[in-house]
């Protein structure tokens, strides 16, 4: 089956057999948790070319809002950096800067992966440039309200929603799929919208996918790693414990 780079896994660890068996359902994508996950150097440099020779685009939510996590990211492969953490619209400015070369952002050059361990020219530049994507998160109460000033910087190529973190800033407590939650997603998707620039949603419910699809989300995070694992072995557990249930 062709992957469809509109939907996502998300990855906790570096797990090969699970990129593995994404690919051969028809998911497109993988979201790297490296700010959460089990992920390190050496982990990132063999497991980005790995997702991409499998056929699938590589979005690297980084470490945090600092230059070395977004361009260890991009020099490693990675498709699309998505920053945590990001304030505001100036912090913004300041933050995304690092994915994209001068004179339009602050990143450094490394002559690794990208330039085929070599050199570079102008149109290499720009290439990468174009290619490669920055999506600050919007996870904070402060980039919510600026979130059209983020929106309208040259170094950001779209937004990545956090709806977990966005609650508990938002002062709703636990994300639980409330009617602020979804007002305030559809704030993202509106202003993105407006800006003719993609947003990506993790949504991990039949609610949540819907709301994404219906309102154009550019990719959907259907699943993640952990989850998988706990739909299943809940399942594999309900069914034999009601068929030993039956012999009672």
């Amino acid at each position: 089956m062709t992957p469809n780079r509109r939907y996502a896994v998300w990855l906790s660890s570096p797990n090969v057999a699970a990129v593995e068996i994404a690919a051969q359902i028809g998911f497109g994508a993988v979201v790297m948790d490296i700010e959460h996950g089990t992920f390190d150097l050496t982990d990132l440099e063999r497991f980005v070319p790995f997702v991409k020779a499998v056929g699938l685009e590589v979005i690297a939510k980084v470490l945090g809002p600092e230059r070395g996590p977004i361009q260890q990211a991009l020099d490693f492969g990675a498709d699309v950096v998505a920053i945590p953490h990001v304030e505001n619209a100036a912090h913004a400015r300041e933050v995304t800067a690092y994915a994209k070369f001068p004179p339009r952002g602050d990143r450094s050059f490394a002559g690794g992966r990208t330039a085929a361990y070599g050199g570079f020219t102008d149109e290499w530049v720009r290439e990468q440039d174009r290619r490669t994507r920055c999506y600050p998160m919007i996870e904070d109460a402060g980039a919510l309200e600026e979130i059209d000033g983020i929106l309208a910087l040259d170094t950001v190529d779209g937004v990545f929603v956090g709806p977990s973190d966005l609650s508990l800033r938002r002062e709703r407590g636990a994300y639980s799929r409330t009617e602020g939650d979804f007002a305030d997603l559809a704030r993202v998707a509106a202003a993105a919208h407006a800006a003719a620039k993609p947003w990506l949603l993790p949504a991990w419910t039949p609610e949540e996918k819907r709301f994404a699809v219906e309102h154009g989300a550019d990719q959907v995070v259907a699943v993640m790693e952990h989850g998988a694992l706990v739909a299943g072995f809940s399942a594999a557990y309900a069914e034999v414990t009601e068929l030993s249930s039956l012999r009672v």
